[in-house]
């Protein structure tokens, strides 16, 4: 198996994504092309002992920067470390992607060079979520602001199977984002949504309200892209203030000074649960060929675990199941 890294995608590129590409052929039986700038990358990779038969590069004159606009980036810099990276999965010398760069950058590219899976309107985002159960799927997490309630079926088949075949849970509940858990409550989107997935393959359980996504009530859940940014960020942010002020109480006093060394394991086993790097990254599901969107700023050890997930994602052809799974439905005549 080959998987491309962008490695001059990320906030610390390429130190980071070449840490990874080498913690990653260590761990597993796969080959990793590196797109990007040469002497910068083999600079980084002098400074580890590694199998060198197992690391390629290929060199690329330009980067795709945050700053750049997504669409024109993919048609203008076509000698670039992503461009050149989704080109090699497109013509079959490689089998997945990762890359932490520019997101809508990345997800353009995936349409423009990729394409679509038949029968699928709009690809999605599709990040784990962190729940008292576990994780779930999130779906879509970005990349569709608005969506229209045959999306929203197609999300349900896609995170159903990514969330069985590579998570690894078993016949996954599915549920739409909505203000109740009442059938006749919300959008008339989410509601006209909410009766085509009744119907579904997959295992629809209906509405879930935002105050019972962090229970893990659902195992994939189902929304607009704008919706699940928001869920996302809200529960980053609120995450990262609980955690802050946790430890600005814990350093009041001698006494829970004391309290917060007890507790010192638990407590980073806590913070590990709603640690991204251990998931590796985002897949955008409905592109015909495996794209792993890591968080720009993304560490080596979360690059190493977005390889071990896009072998998953390969192993378990889950490419092929989307595909067999939406002919059969013949979701592409849906409005």
């Amino acid at each position: 198996m080959k998987i491309v890294i962008d490695a001059m995608g990320g906030d610390n590129a390429p130190s980071v994504t070449v840490e990874g590409a080498i913690e990653a052929v260590k761990s597993y039986d796969v080959n990793i092309i590196l797109t990007g700038n040469q002497p910068m990358i083999e600079n980084e990779l002098a400074k580890y002992d590694y199998p060198r038969e197992k690391i390629e590069i290929i060199h690329c004159s330009e980067q795709i920067t945050n700053e750049d606009k997504p669409v024109i980036s993919i048609r203008k810099k076509k000698d670039s470390s992503m461009v050149v990276g989704l080109k090699l999965v497109k013509e079959n010398k490689a089998d997945a992607i990762i890359s932490a760069g520019n997101t809508g950058a990345l997800l353009a590219g995936g349409l423009l060079l990729l394409g679509r899976i038949k029968g699928i309107d709009r690809p999605a985002l599709a990040p784990v979520y962190p729940t008292t159960k576990g994780i779930s799927v999130l779906i879509d997490g970005g990349a569709n602001a608005d969506c229209k309630p045959r999306n929203f079926l197609e999300f349900g088949i896609m995170g159903s199977i990514y969330a069985e075949k590579v998570i690894g849970i078993k016949k996954p509940k599915v549920c739409t984002v909505n203000i109740g858990i009442e059938e006749e409550k919300g959008s008339d989107v989410v509601k006209a949504a909410h009766n085509l997935c009744k119907d579904a393959s997959f295992n629809f359980k209906g509405n879930v309200e935002a105050r019972d996504i962090p229970s893990g009530y659902a195992d994939v859940i189902l929304c607009d892209g704008f919706t699940g940014n928001v869920i996302l960020k809200l529960t980053e942010g609120l995450a990262s203030s609980i955690f802050g002020l946790l430890k600005e109480e814990f350093v009041k006093n001698t006494f829970r000074k004391i309290g917060a060394l007890l507790l010192k394991s638990g407590l980073r086993d806590f913070k590990k649960r709603f640690d991204y790097t251990e998931y590796g990254g985002a897949p955008f599901l409905g592109v015909n060929g495996v794209l792993i969107k890591a968080h720009g700023s993304s560490d080596g050890k979360a690059i190493k675990n977005a390889v071990r997930q896009a072998i998953k994602f390969v192993d378990n052809n889950i490419i092929e199941d989307i595909t067999t799974e939406i002919t059969s439905l013949g979701v592409d005549t849906l409005e």
